[in-house]
């Protein structure tokens, strides 16, 4: 029943990412499937956050109740643009 205390970790990793250092912002969707991009100013700044022992913590909790699978990719992002159309 309910999300078994999901989207308060997911809630308080934002914020524990938020405050580490290298850390540019966050992005989330969750309709069907969920998804978070975050996104870091360095290998370095990922590799801390990895060592993070909440976070840690938080995907131990992830494997054990929340999560049938997961993937995790350390991407660099080359290009970013959008368009957002205002009347």
């Amino acid at each position: 029943d309910g999300d078994n205390g999901y989207a308060e970790m997911a809630d308080e990793m934002e914020r524990l990412a938020s405050v580490q250092p290298g850390f540019l912002g966050v992005e989330s969707a969750r309709e069907g499937v969920g998804i978070t991009v975050s996104y870091w100013e360095s290998l370095e700044a990922i590799q801390k956050w990895k060592q993070n022992e909440r976070h840690l913590m938080a995907q131990r909790k992830g494997i054990s109740d929340w999560y049938l699978a997961y993937k995790t990719r350390i991407c660099k992002v080359e290009r970013d643009y959008g368009f957002e159309k205002t009347e």
